[in-house]
């Protein structure tokens, strides 16, 4: 855990523009989206994330709590509430997060993995932000795969339309 002050500009604000399975690695993904412009930034992530994420996109209740439900309720019986969520970091083709908390006016941040920081958001329904560096970053790791376009794919995202991100199937 740590205390932060500073709220960065540069954070982009993003929306999960869906969930869906990548085609060629057959591995979920989801897909943030600029909700200020065009850019997308896809995040792969483990099966049992995604399907969290599903279950909260899809409001589906189940019989007892999953993880991220615990965490939400942990939260609020500390008298605590996430505040936003900010992508933070790409190394080594590897996404880190922090989820940002609010506790009796004291901010707190605690590091995370996207998928379980996106997770959290979705049940707070509060902001997505990615730092201007990860979009910097993904667009060079991009850039250095002799395999992937950067250009095919960033068109590709963009041109999906609610159908290709519908639901997730497990």
């Amino acid at each position: 855990m740590a205390i932060r002050e500073q709220i960065k500009t540069s954070d982009i604000e993003m929306k999960i523009r869906g969930l869906m399975m990548d085609p060629v690695t057959n591995m979920p993904m989801i897909v943030l989206k600029d909700i200020a412009g065009e850019a997308v930034l896809p995040i792969w992530v483990g099966i049992f994330e995604a399907n969290a994420i599903a279950l909260e996109i899809e409001k589906t209740t189940t019989p007892r709590p999953m993880t991220h439900d615990l965490l939400r309720d942990t939260i609020r019986g500390l008298d605590a509430m996430v505040t936003k969520v900010v992508v933070s970091e790409l190394r080594d083709d590897t996404f880190y997060a922090v989820i940002w908390l609010d506790r009796k006016g004291e901010t707190i941040t605690l590091d995370s993995r996207p998928s379980d920081a996106l997770a959290l958001a979705l049940r707070y329904d509060c902001p997505i932000y990615v730092s201007q560096q990860v979009m910097s970053n993904a667009k060079v790791s991009a850039n250095g795969s002799p395999s992937v376009n950067p250009e095919e794919v960033r068109r590709w995202l963009e041109g999906l339309n609610d159908d290709d991100m519908g639901r997730y199937k497990m």
